[in-house]
């Protein structure tokens, strides 16, 4: 990977970064509103994810530059004699350095991130359309081993 990354919790002042990020790709561009100034419940969402413990939303910098994001959600389960398991969601990495190695480093942060949290299990679910995704993630060591179900309200 050419580019030097850190990683860090977002901000409010990273959103619009983020929104853009979200924003920029086929599907996203169609459910995201990536606008100025931001509709407001891009700031209400911000700020009831900080506000939870269980819910972190990452950027992945260079330099000061915003170039990826994830959101990872922890989540208590009785099954699994009352493990944690760790969602992640939201992954995009900015346009400019796609290829480059960045959304990998995401993702090992977010599983290393996991094992902190003591999590025996990630998950993450991509939409089908998202072929490469899947195969990104495949080689990355997840497995399909369930079929996930969505229902929109």
């Amino acid at each position: 990977m050419e580019t030097e990354i850190s990683f860090r919790m977002a901000t409010e002042k990273d959103l619009e970064s983020i929104v853009a990020m979200l924003a920029d790709d086929v599907l996203g561009s169609k459910r995201e509103r990536y606008e100025h100034p931001l509709p407001n419940n891009y700031i209400k969402a911000f700020e009831a994810i900080t506000a939870d413990p269980n819910n972190e939303l990452v950027v992945a910098c260079d330099g000061n530059k915003v170039i990826g994001v994830q959101q990872i959600t922890f989540t208590p389960y009785i099954t699994h004699q009352g493990g944690w398991r760790a969602t992640i969601e939201g992954v995009r990495t900015s346009a400019s350095v796609r290829g480059r190695g960045v959304g990998t480093e995401l993702i090992k942060w977010a599983i290393q991130r996991a094992k902190e949290r003591g999590c025996h299990l990630v998950q993450l679910t991509t939409d089908k359309k998202r072929q490469d995704a899947l195969r990104f993630y495949e080689r990355l060591g997840f497995k399909t081993t369930h079929e996930g179900l969505k229902l929109k309200l």
